[in-house]
């Protein structure tokens, strides 16, 4: 490798040495993208500058057009932002949690309950661990869950979840993501939808979810009295003063689920008609294949942040201040979804720098060179999870491996290109599912009263099985063995070490009352 093959790769160097020694995502793609224009404008600031203007601005206009698909998707992420600020601040969750607590009768339920909630809010992985784990909390208490326990269910059910839900928050930012790779195979949306068809680790971890839920497997049976809970949360830091359940007969659910299924029947309806609108033939596959998603995307969030500011300015807020308090809280939303903005903009900006150095050429060819074919997905895995572990988080992991790996893997194994950004995927949210450093794991610990290391040490069992059953699956892909094959497989895996896990514990029973599990 010469000097100048050298210089080529540096920038994409620099971002993950920074990735992982900062733990900063948004710094390291900064950093890459000034030292990519650096390199390719011969180290002149002025030439520099004004390349870095014109790549950003070609984000958005470029040849006399409108880049649409890059705005709708910002447009979609900043109304669910929103969306999810509404919901959160005005009250909606609490009084979804008052409905719930009326009709929760035994533990079984309250932990199925609990699970249901996280599917339920299944917009944002932050917003899910923060509204499921402040709504079963009292729940836990009431029923003597360990907060270990209830921490480990609100966690599982927030990233895993998002990332199999094109609708979700994740689902605009992975599909910018996938629509800036040039020779990927199919649009977008079908690409998204066929990586979480092969998705091993998120679908394991929220099948073991469901079994851990409903038997209790790998849990005590010992029901924790109210003292011993408020003990461990005050350990934890948290004020217990007030946490006692307040179910109500007269609480409504509709707050939080009207906005939820205005997104999802919006999504539908509005890519339905878009295909329609714009495909040449007949049916409804065509009218999927012809539709403009990231339009449908923003339409159906902007129908549900109306439906949530309608439900929240209906159910009192603000009463007497005007529109004030639903502006503040709008603010809010926008603010929580900066961060993401800006390393999805630095992220197609360094993609941009990828293709004008040819770096995707070396990658590819040092892929070959260092790489095993037979064990590409598997590899892929692994190193994602290892990167989002040290990183503490899933985005930033995606924003880098998904463009690097995709190289890759079209340089290695064209044929196994999807495959591949499921593994990226996987990995992904399997090591920052593990991290004691990443945000969900932490806001899912401080939002059910359990210790952070407590929640993580707790976890790390249930996500290893899923792990090891992902691996098996990907591994057999990889072999050329069918989905099928492969999905059997897993969920054989992963069933068969947790109840392996479970007998090992000698705590549980299958054939225990409703009542007593």
């Amino acid at each position: 490798m010469d000097v100048t093959d050298l210089l080529e790769l540096i920038p994409l160097i620099l971002t993950l040495v920074l990735a992982l020694l900062l733990r900063r995502t948004l710094i390291a793609l900064g950093a890459g993208v000034v030292l990519g224009a650096l390199i390719l404008n011969d180290f002149l600031p002025t030439t520099s500058l004004k390349y870095l203007f014109n790549t950003l601005t070609a984000q958005f206009y470029q040849q006399s057009q409108w880049q649409w698909w890059h705005l709708n998707v910002l447009f979609a992420m900043l109304l669910l932002g929103i969306m999810t600020s509404l919901l959160g601040r005005s009250g909606a969750v609490d009084e979804f949690g008052h409905w719930l607590s009326a009709r929760v009768h035994s533990r079984r339920q309250a932990r199925m309950g609990i699970i249901g909630l996280g599917f339920l809010v299944f917009i944002d992985g932050i917003f899910s661990c923060l509204a499921v784990g402040s709504v079963g909390r009292p729940i836990a208490r009431q029923y003597g869950m360990s907060p270990a326990q209830l921490s480990y269910m609100v966690d599982t059910t927030a990233s895993p979840l998002c990332s199999l839900v094109p609708v979700a928050s994740w689902g605009p930012y992975v599909m910018a993501l996938l629509a800036a790779i040039s020779f990927l195979p199919v649009s977008a949306l079908d690409a998204f939808i066929a990586i979480a068809a092969v998705n091993f680790y998120a679908v394991s971890a929220l099948v073991l979810v469901g079994l851990g839920s409903l038997f209790n497997w790998g849990w005590s049976e010992h029901i924790d009295t109210a003292a011993e809970v408020g003990a461990t949360e005050r350990a934890a830091g948290l004020d217990t003063a007030h946490q006692q359940p307040q179910p109500s007969n007269a609480a409504s659910p509709w707050p939080l689920m009207l906005p939820l299924l205005g997104l999802l029947m919006g999504a539908l309806v509005f890519t339905l008609a878009s295909g329609a609108s714009l495909a040449k033939e007949p049916g409804m596959a065509a009218w999927l294949a012809a539709a403009d998603v990231g339009a449908a995307m923003r339409n159906a969030s902007l129908t549900a942040v109306v439906l949530a500011g309608l439900m929240a300015f209906w159910r009192g807020r603000g009463r007497g201040r005007g529109l004030a308090p639903l502006m503040i809280d709008m603010l809010v939303g926008l603010r929580s979804m900066a961060l993401a903005v800006g390393i999805l903009l630095l992220t197609w900006m360094i993609g941009a720098l990828i293709k004008d150095l040819g770096s995707a050429a070396r990658i590819s060819a040092l892929a070959n060179d260092l790489l095993s074919p037979s064990l590409l997905l598997a590899g892929i895995f692994a190193l994602c999870a290892i990167m989002a572990f040290a990183t503490g988080t899933s985005w930033g992991t995606f924003a880098i491996m998904i463009p690097l790996c995709a190289q890759v893997a079209q340089g290695m194994a064209p044929e196994l290109l999807l495959p591949a950004l499921a593994a990226v995927m996987a990995g992904s949210v399997f090591g920052d599912h593990c991290s004691p450093i990443s945000d969900t794991s932490i806001l899912s610990a401080t939002a059910s009263g359990a210790a952070v290391h407590e929640h993580v040490t707790t976890q790390l069992p249930f996500a290893l099985i899923a792990a090891i059953a992902a691996l098996c699956g990907f591994q057999l892909l990889n072999l050329g063995a069918s989905r099928g094959l492969a999905w059997a497989l897993t969920l054989l895996t992963g069933i068969g070490l947790l109840w392996l896990w479970q007998r090992q514990r000698g705590s549980g029973n299958l054939l225990k009352q409703d009542g007593q599990a």
